[in-house]
């Protein structure tokens, strides 16, 4: 009798498992959602959650008469899915992404057990009863709607669907009431590992999903959970984090709001589709340069958008990151590239008296790209791509209700092959060096270096040059930064990558915040890349004015000049009235049109001694231009005049006072950072500036972006190792060759350099003399002229002295007083950073062909002028092996054939009309 019971049993029991693996739908996908009110969803449905697919179900897991819902019956998933009196939670959104993007054969369930207000332990089936004990009453009533047991009622309910089809995955929602507790992870998996045994289901085949609380974007009150929940993966394998980052909280900043539900359960279901296969197809974008020699791909890779560089079919940029961390969404990853995006064709021609080039025609292909998240737009990629340059910028859209948001981090990226190396100059320490005035943008280069540094631990600052192998070159930069920004610098990291970087926190004496707020919608400043098989197009390029635009009108027509200044040579002691008179009377000798008075000129001048100064030098023809600190908060220089440029009120009453006797420009000093509130000094002392006539040069400072174009009274910035350290120590003098055939590829390359150099004195001193202290120039005479022309700045303020009149050979005078400031042409003849450079530039009729050696060798070769006519009548300047000087006239008779020769710190010049147009 027993043994035909047992028999009998058996056969029921097969006849039952028979019966559920006939029935059971393998297209039918269950997932389990639990957790607290988050996942419950503690906001009310709005009129467009009620629109569902009829493939989206949901289990009832409680009887809930007045919605017509019986315990364990499957219904369209109308809201609420986890109880009678629950509202929209991310399952509802998980449950309609899943069926829009599965094939439609293919069905979703829901069964949604979660009790607001309970800790993670109330699933632990070894924990809940006595958990549930401290229980409030109001939890209390919602566990006993579960029967009293939320894990039991979520097992049961899932052995039954499991009659109907497959459990697929758990979406768990749950860590507030658990915040702080870093054993939250082991926890979780206690409960993973008994759903999966009291299921029988394959843990590798069944993934847990876990999603974020409201996060700090948001201010949420548990955002700090958000690090213990990062850890869950490390703990449990197969599992999942699912970011919560623009997801928009209610007032508690603890639950989310409705479009908030609606972007994580998004999420949760990107993520799913991503693990069953069926995630969103890779869309990639190409397009050219109008010559088609250069091709850039923009895709996504796993949701985070990438783009890689080629030239002429040559990769020159790897995959490189995308993307950028904002206060009210996380958009470097979690995004889809929308499948169509816009091109055209720029055009535009523009004039520039203070850049290398005078007449610029701009032909550029444009692409604009948009990427969203949570399908809604984040962000607009757009490209601006030329023959030879890259630019490109994010056009950020608002988030809702969001109209501004503030940019925590940019992956913003450019990934080098392997084997390039690097020129490039290091960020330094802030608040370090002189009176604590850095980072000033004066560091030493360093080349042919390999990857895989980060400077001396701050990153590079732009622009920044790299090797692609023996493929050819590029440079990176960035323009168009202004109040709306901040600067930038580059970060190393490893295999070949490098980002981009904001400010450090310290700048500026930790005033002011690292990172840049935007209008939305709104731009970032543009990222700019060079390429080239040669040098030339790096040094010829005209990015950093192409893709930006004048910000306002000139008050007048500004001249660009040449000029003298006595602090190089003298230093402080040189402020005076008297030395001042004397180098107004050189200046008005050279017939140079400016003086620059350096610091201290406030106390050791006085006021009243400057305006006699200016008469002084009005009645020679020759203007001021004063210098100022920056301001008197954020370093320790004492160089007055101090407290003046860094506040409106100070800053207009003192230029009014300055155009009143006839002031030509200032020299702003001491700025120290790249924070965004530093980008706007400099914009507001331009602006305000141009209202009283004033041309502005800033020293101790940030590289120029695009400011020729953008400030019409801009004239120059130093932002290099310039020519005061070779007064400060012989060894910067050692290595002036070597860092003069850098800037040209580099430094000068994106911007005006205000290098203050070409002396003529053998001592950096008023004595022309090893008596006195000061550094002993090693460079030829030959030398110092070659860089008047190697060194672009509209304004120049030369290192020469009162002396020099009659101890400088009369060929070098006389070609100083004939150097021109501003050009209409630069081309690139031959050259390499730290080695040596040649360069050709062009003023009205005349080229100005200018050479320096760096090199332990004697550089003998021949070089193509194809700019000049066979048999013209050239000055030309050389040196012989002893670095003596000479100028002589010679026709030039082979123009592509031109034999030249350098010594180590040596120069040479050409100077000659250019061949007749036919």
């Amino acid at each position: 009798m027993i043994k035909l019971k047992l028999i009998s049993a058996i056969i029921i029991s097969w006849l039952s498992l028979t019966q559920r693996a006939y029935s059971q739908d393998s297209n039918f996908h269950i997932y389990l959602s639990f957790g607290q009110s988050n996942m419950a969803g503690s906001v009310d449905a709005e009129k467009q959650d009620s629109i569902v697919s009829p493939r989206f179900k949901m289990m009832s897991t409680m009887d809930c008469p007045d919605q017509g819902r019986t315990l364990g019956n499957w219904y369209e998933a109308i809201p609420p899915l986890a109880g009678c009196k629950s509202g929209l939670s991310p399952a509802d959104y998980f449950g309609r992404k899943m069926v829009q993007k599965l094939p439609d054969s293919i069905k979703v369930g829901i069964i949604n057990v979660s009790v607001p207000g309970c800790k993670i332990e109330l699933f632990q089936q070894e924990t809940f009863q006595e958990y549930a004990k401290t229980a409030p009453d109001w939890m209390v009533g919602w566990i006993e709607n579960y029967g009293g047991n939320p894990y039991d009622r979520l097992v049961a309910m899932a052995k039954k669907a499991q009659e109907d089809g497959v459990i697929k995955g758990f979406l768990l929602h749950q860590g507030e009431s658990n915040t702080g507790d870093k054993t939250w992870p082991t926890k979780v998996k206690t409960v993973y590992n008994q759903l999966i045994r009291d299921l029988n289901l394959n843990p590798e085949e069944v993934p847990l999903l876990a999603g974020e609380v409201v996060g700090e974007d948001e201010n949420g009150i548990c955002a700090s959970m958000n690090t213990i929940i990062a850890t869950l993966p490390d703990v449990l394998p197969n599992s999942y984090v699912i970011p919560s980052d623009g997801c928009e909280s209610q007032s508690d900043i603890i639950h989310f709001t409705a479009s908030g539900y609606r972007k994580l359960g998004k999420r949760y279901a990107n993520k799913m589709l991503e693990l069953l296969g069926y995630s969103d197809s890779t869309v990639t974008h190409t397009f050219q340069s109008p010559n088609e020699n250069i091709e850039i791909k923009v895709a996504t890779r796993e949701g985070k958008p990438v783009y890689e560089v080629s030239l002429n079919g040559k990769l020159f940029l790897e995959p490189s990151p995308l993307g950028l961390n904002t206060n009210v969404g996380d958009f470097r990853y979690n995004l889809t590239l929308v499948d169509t995006f816009q091109i055209s064709t720029i055009k535009d021609v523009y004039s520039l008296p203070n850049i290398k080039k005078s007449n610029v025609e701009y032909n550029a292909t444009e692409a604009i790209l948009t990427f969203l998240k949570d399908d809604l737009p984040a962000f607009d990629l757009v490209f601006r791509v030329s023959n030879n340059d890259i630019a490109y910028r994010y056009h950020l859209y608002p988030q809702n209700q969001r109209k501004s948001c503030v940019v925590k981090e940019e992956a913003t990226g450019f990934v080098f092959p392997e084997g390039t190396t690097t020129f490039l100059t290091p960020q330094s320490r802030p608040m370090v060096g002189f009176a604590r005035t850095m980072p000033s943008y004066e560091m030493p280069y360093e080349v042919d270096a390999p990857m895989g540094k980060n400077g001396i631990g701050f990153g590079y600052t732009f622009p920044c040059l790299f090797k692609i192998s023996d493929q050819g070159w590029v440079l990176l930069s960035e323009t168009g930064v202004d109040s709306q920004y901040c600067g930038s610098r580059l970060l190393g990291k490893e295999n070949g990558l490098y980002t981009i970087g904001f400010p450090m926190p310290d700048e500026n004496n930790g005033n002011g915040t690292s990172s840049p707020g935007v209008t939305t919608p709104g731009e970032t400043p543009w990222r700019t890349i060079t390429l080239g098989e040669s040098l030339a197009p790096i040094v010829e390029t005209t990015v950093s004015f192409d893709v930006v635009k004048p910000l306002y009108a000139a008050s007048q027509k500004y001249n660009y000049t040449k000029g003298t200044w006595s602090w190089v040579i003298g230093m402080d002691e040189s402020i005076t009235f008297e030395d001042q008179k004397k180098y107004v009377d050189l200046s008005a000798a050279m017939g140079y049109q400016t003086i620059l008075v350096d610091n201290y000129w406030d106390t050791k001048i006085g006021k009243e001694k400057i305006v006699e100064l200016a008469k002084y030098g009005a009645s020679k023809g020759v203007g001021l231009y004063l210098w100022y600190n920056s301001n008197g908060y954020w370093n320790d220089a004492p160089q007055g005049p101090r407290n003046i440029m860094d506040r409106s009120v100070t800053r207009r009453k003192e230029m009014a006072w300055l155009k009143e006797i006839g002031i030509k420009g200032i020299k702003v000093d001491f700025f120290g950072g790249d924070k965004q509130m530093v980008m706007k000094l400099y914009e507001d002392i331009l602006y305000d500036a141009n209202d009283y006539g004033l041309q502005c040069i800033f020293h101790g400072c940030t590289l120029p972006r695009g400011w020729e174009r953008m400030f019409p009274n801009y004239a120059s910035s130093e932002a290099v190792l310039a020519s005061e350290n070779l007064h400060f120590a012989q060894s910067h003098c050692e290595e002036e060759a070597f860092k003069a055939s850098i800037h040209p590829f580099v430094r000068n390359a994106v911007g005006s350099m205000d290098f203050g150099g070409t002396v003529l004195n053998d001592y950096w001193n008023t004595t022309n003399s090893d008596a006195m202290w000061g550094g002993h120039r090693i460079t030829s005479d030959v030398f110092q002229l070659a860089t008047a022309v190697l060194f672009q700045s509209g304004v120049q303020h030369f290192a020469l002295a009162p002396n020099n009149l009659n101890d400088a050979p009369k060929w070098a005078i006389d070609f100083m007083k004939e150097v021109p400031t501003i050009w209409d042409e630069t081309r690139l003849i031959d050259g390499y950073p730290g080695k040596y450079v040649i360069l050709a530039r062009r003023h009205g009729n005349t080229w100005y062909i200018a050479g320096v050696n760096a090199q332990e060798q004697i550089i003998n070769k021949d070089i193509a002028l194809p700019m000049l006519k066979k048999g013209i009548k050239a000055k030309v300047y050389y040196d012989n092996n002893k670095l003596e000087g000479k100028m002589v006239e010679e026709t030039i008779k082979k123009p592509q054939n031109t034999r030249i020769e350098i010594p180590k710190n040596g120069g040479f010049l050409i100077i000659a009309e250019e061949k007749a147009v036919d």
